[in-house]
This record gives structure tokens, C-alpha cells and sequence, in this order.
């Protein structure tokens, strides 16, 4: 079983991706998070998966793209045991900006 730890920030940006989405469709909603769930155990099984954005961030992190719903983007710390998700977002949010502050 692949390991991963969700910040508490992560864990809000699932719940607010899930509550916008849910404003449409709550079945949407629940196919889109079982997708962030599953994506999560993913990348603990291989961390390095995902690749660096120094574009995005001078911090060691990872970055990697929901495959079935590529407007999500998941950042993460590859070298935590367990993996650690810092964030789940959209890809037209301000990244960079938001990773300044967590």
C-alpha cells in the first residue's frame, strides 16, 4: 500500500475543488475526487513521477497533473516518507503566489 499525507491546506483545496464542482453535479464531484484519492496513492508508490516547475517554485518540489481531469494539478514533497501533498489546484489559479504562502 503507497502512503501519502495531505496538509491540512491540501486537504481544503480537495473540499473546495469537490464543493464547486458539487455546485453542478455532486456524482461529478465524487468521480473528480475519487480521481484526486487515487492520483495521491499513485505518486507515493513512485514519487519521482512527478517533475520539477522552477518556473513555478525555487522549493524541492514535484509536480504532476491529474491524467483523466488535466485542469488539476497536484504539488507535492517527494522526499517525505510519507509523501506529502501540499497542494491541489487548478492550473489557472496563481500558483506560484499560492505556494509562497504554504
Amino acid at each position: 500500500m503507497s502512503v501519502y499525507a495531505l496538509t491540512p491546506l491540501a486537504k481544503a483545496d480537495i473540499f473546495d475543488i469537490w464543493s464547486f464542482i458539487a455546485q453542478s453535479s455532486e456524482d461529478a464531484a465524487d468521480r473528480v475526487e475519487r480521481e484526486i484519492y487515487n492520483a495521491c496513492g499513485f505518486l507515493a508508490a513512485a514519487p519521482l513521477r512527478g517533475h520539477s516547475r522552477p518556473d513555478l517554485t525555487s522549493r524541492e518540489l514535484r509536480f504532476w497533473t491529474l491524467t483523466r481531469y488535466p485542469n488539476y494539478i497536484f504539488v507535492y514533497r517527494p522526499e517525505t516518507t510519507p509523501l506529502q501533498v501540499v497542494a491541489v489546484l487548478h492550473g489557472k489559479r496563481n500558483i506560484p503566489r499560492i505556494l509562497e504562502q504554504r
